[in-house]
């Protein structure tokens, strides 16, 4: 009996094995097959000659830690995946039943809005050349220049791409004039920007605003004081008139 369950076991485990090798060498032809189109470096190389690019150290502290806290709070701490992340938003998905966190890294999420972005394409195929592409990104560019690409290719709504776009767009002020309380907001509208931008519904706007606000203080990046009157500035807030 135990000889037939072991080899039940193992007709399992090598089916398993060969379902994954597949996903793999897909996600990998479609990763390869990108790169064949245009390369990495050409691809960068073309963002960072927009007229609307901005360089990391011009941008607010606070902006690039409201960033990483929301979207990637062991950004510096891990490689182009982060196994614990990945678990964490599982957990967290799972146990309110509903679709509340990704487990991708700033890094697959430059390597999809670069190459992935396409409905066409099998999702798990996808997601596994964005870890080969996100890879390339990390050893070839390096943890600031993938976030500084990041923030500069992200969408926020309203046709605006990129942090200095939207603050234009938004705040009328550029992306380096940005203070606690809008780096707060502008950080968290890429996660679902036609929900989340402020000329839809500034209700859910501030609704996420204070989702980032939590993550800082949960990251120590602001304190419970700074947070509580964060919160209070979003009974005045208004967007400027176009």
């Amino acid at each position: 009996m135990k000889k037939w369950i072991l080899r039940i076991l193992l007709v399992l485990v090598i089916i398993v094995g060969i379902i994954v090798g597949v996903f793999i060498y897909n996600g990998h032809e479609l990763y390869q097959n990108a790169l064949n189109t245009v390369s990495l470096s050409d691809k960068v190389d073309k963002i960072q000659k927009d007229e609307n690019y901005i360089k990391l150290e011009d941008l607010p502290k606070d902006y690039k830690d409201a960033v990483i806290s929301v979207e990637d709070r062991r950004y510096y701490n891990h490689g182009p995946i982060d196994l614990i992340g990945i678990s964490r938003a599982l957990y967290t998905n799972l146990k309110n039943q509903q679709f509340l966190e990704g487990g991708s890294t700033i890094a697959q999420q430059v390597a999809k809005n670069l190459y992935f972005i396409s409905p066409d394409e099998n999702a798990a195929h996808r997601k596994v050349a964005e870890v080969f592409m996100a890879s390339d990104l990390e050893n070839a560019y390096g943890k600031d220049t993938v976030l500084e690409l990041y923030v500069n290719t992200i969408y926020f709504g309203d046709g605006y791409y990129g942090i200095q776009e939207a603050s234009q767009g938004y705040l009328k002020k550029d992306a380096k004039d940005l203070t606690l309380f809008d780096a707060t907001m502008m950080a968290g509208i890429p996660n679902a920007p036609s929900a989340y931008a402020p000329t839809v519904n500034m209700d859910l706007a501030l609704s996420r605003q204070r989702k980032v606000i939590s993550t800082m203080v949960e990251n120590k990046y602001i304190s419970q004081e700074q947070a509580d009157e964060l919160i209070k500035q979003q009974d005045d807030f208004k967007l400027p008139n176009k």
